[in-house]
Order: C-alpha cells, then sequence, then structure tokens
C-alpha cells in the first residue's frame, strides 16, 4: 500500500508543557491532530477549573490564528481537591478528564496522591457527573522493581477502584504490560486506554542495548519484547477500549541528556509515521483509522472528526530539532522513517 487515507486523528494523552516550550512544540500536534487531551501536570499542577481555563487560553494563543485544533483539557487529582471543583469541571464544558498522578511517579507529580483510598469520595464524585478518570498506573514504592509497577499498581489499586466504582469511565494511560493489556480486556465498557508509539514499537533493548539512549527513556519505561507484542497484538485488534495517545513529552535536550535526565519521548513530530509504521508491521492497516481516530471520541462522547489525513508510503528524515531558538530534541530524530501524514 502506497497511502492511506483515514479520518483525522485525536491525541489522547498529551503534555505541551507552558510558556516558552509550550509555544515551540503545539505546533507539531495541532498539525495533523484535530483535538488532545492535555495533561494538567505543570508548575504548579493545574488543580482548578480556573487554572485549566487560564491554561486553555495560553495553548489557544500559542497556535496560529487559523488552527483548526481543540485542546480538551484536564484537572490534577490531589487529596486536597475540594468536591465543588469536580463539580465545577464537569459543569465547564471544557474539562474532559481528572487525572490521577501517584506522587512522585513520574515528571511533576510531586503533588499526586499519595492514598488513592483518600481520594474515593472525590471517584464517587467523578462517578455520579460521569467525568472520566485518568490514571498514570505505576506505584511510587522503592520495594517494587521499576518494571513491575504498573502491574502492582493494578494489583493494588485499579482492581479496587473499578470494582469499587463501576460506572466510572476509566482511562489506564500509556498501558506498558501484558499485565495491563489483560486488565483492559477484561473490564466492560467503562475501562479504556491509551498507547503510545514508542510502546508499541520498541522494548527495553532500545534504551539500554549498547549503552543508555536517554530519548527512548518514558515512563511507564519501555518493557520486554513480550508485552510489547502484546500492546501490539491489543492495538490492531479493533477493540474501541484501545486508542491512540502519544504521551508525547518534551524537555530539554540538556535536561534529557545528563546524570538525570528527565523523562518523556517528544514524539508529536512523528507519532503519525510510528503509528502507521507499527500498524503495518503487524499487518493491519486496516485497524489504524479506528484506533487513531474513531475509539477515543467515542469513549469521551465526542463526535467523531470530519476532516481526513492521508498517509504516504514515502521516505523521510525525523525532524533534528524541535525549534530553532529552543533546544528541544523531537524522538528518533535523524533517523530514516518510511511514513509521511499530510492533510487531504
Amino acid at each position: 500500500m502506497d497511502s492511506l487515507s483515514i479520518t483525522q486523528p485525536d491525541d489522547w494523552h498529551l503534555h505541551l508543557r507552558s510558556g516558552v516550550m509550550l509555544r515551540a512544540v503545539a505546533r507539531y500536534s495541532a498539525q495533523y491532530f484535530g483535538r488532545a487531551i492535555v495533561m494538567p501536570n505543570l508548575q504548579p499542577p493545574v488543580t482548578s477549573v480556573a487554572l485549566a481555563a487560564a491554561y486553555r487560553r495560553e495553548i489557544l494563543q500559542a497556535l496560529p490564528p487559523d488552527s483548526g485544533f481543540t485542546p480538551l483539557m484536564t484537572l490534577y487529582l490531589t487529596q486536597a481537591t475540594p468536591v465543588t471543583e469536580i463539580q465545577a469541571a464537569a459543569a465547564s464544558g471544557f474539562i474532559f478528564g481528572v487525572k490521577l498522578y501517584p506522587a512522585g511517579a513520574t515528571t511533576n507529580a510531586e503533588h499526586g496522591v499519595a492514598d488513592v483510598r483518600a481520594v474515593y469520595p472525590l471517584l464517587a464524585e467523578m462517578q455520579r457527573l460521569d467525568l472520566p478518570l485518568l490514571v498514570h498506573a505505576e506505584v511510587n514504592d522503592a520495594a517494587v522493581d521499576v518494571f513491575d509497577r504498573e502491574k502492582v499498581f493494578i494489583e493494588r489499586h485499579l482492581q479496587a477502584i473499578v470494582r469499587e466504582f463501576p460506572d466510572l469511565r476509566v482511562v489506564v494511560e500509556h498501558l506498558t504490560t501484558q499485565e495491563a493489556v489483560d486488565f483492559v480486556w477484561a473490564q466492560g465498557p467503562k475501562v479504556a486506554s491509551t498507547l503510545t508509539p514508542q510502546h508499541l514499537l520498541f522494548n527495553r533493548n532500545a534504551l539500554l542495548a549498547g549503552g543508555v539512549r536517554p530519548h527512548f527513556y518514558c515512563l511507564p519505561v519501555l518493557k520486554r519484547e513480550r508485552h510489547r507484542q502484546a500492546l501490539l497484538a491489543a492495538a490492531v485488534s479493533g477493540n474501541p477500549k484501545f486508542f491512540l495517545g502519544t504521551d508525547s513529552a518534551p524537555h530539554l535536550t540538556h535536561l534529557k541528556q545528563s546524570a538525570c535526565g528527565c523523562a518523556g519521548c517528544f514524539n508529536a513530530p512523528v507519532a503519525l509515521a510510528l503509528y502507521a509504521q507499527a500498524f503495518e508491521q503487524a499487518g493491519a492497516l486496516d485497524k489504524l483509522e479506528g484506533f487513531a481516530s474513531f475509539y477515543g471520541a467515542d469513549f469521551y462522547r465526542l463526535p467523531r472528526n470530519s476532516a481526513k489525513i492521508r498517509l504516504y508510503k514515502q521516505d523521510w528524515q525525523a525532524p533534528t530539532a524541535g525549534d530553532p531558538d529552543l533546544d528541544v530534541t523531537p524522538f528518533l530524530a535523524g533517523e530514516a522513517l518510511a511514513w509521511q501524514a499530510r492533510l487531504d
């Protein structure tokens, strides 16, 4: 197949940062994606409707005037979040989920939830108001191996959440393990998940074999090949519980390439090309449109986009820089890619 036309996709898990970084990276997501669920882990975090409204304005101001991109905002859940803020979020019209970060589990998660059961009253209100819970599903426990933190979070917390709140819509973000795939498969239609391009295409050898490659470092980390195969099988299955979420997460290059490098892959410039590559390798390009363009919109109860994107089987080189005035390195910078996207 030399080209493929699909409905314009959305990104259901995206980090845009703020300030100078936002202005440098937002255009890459807006170029091809119609909408994106924007993560709230800024400094300070987006913990209120007022802060989410201000952040939304900042994103829109960073885009070209003719951009059709729509940021879908989220709140950062803390143990101090008042029930009234959940109610205001559900009534806002522009907040589409509440993000649970286990305290300290990832970038800017120090304000997150240390005791999951302590936020159960908030989850009950979210269930009542039909406001989705978005979960970074990893424990932050020094006694748990970093490669097992997703599996342990599911065992300790997520199974209880879906049991206690059966009508709460839950998105388990950026799956990385066979156990996470099995968990999502086993749940009803209220539980869904996002899958990143790096976890579909690469295992932990890409991060560690032959030297540490910091631009492959993200959280949750890349796992064994058997886990990658499970993720890919879920992505191409046609099951609407699995849909696109890039988890594109830019950092300044010197903060990635340091003695204690930041977690996150800035994949927005190449994400669609990588998803096409993964689906082609699985012999399932016919399943890409559902995964990229339909299932996430359906889960969030939003209309599917009407515009079209065309993917071409055409060699090109991933950009080596994210912005002429800001040193941020795109994922797979300078490497040859086989697919390229253009708006129809």
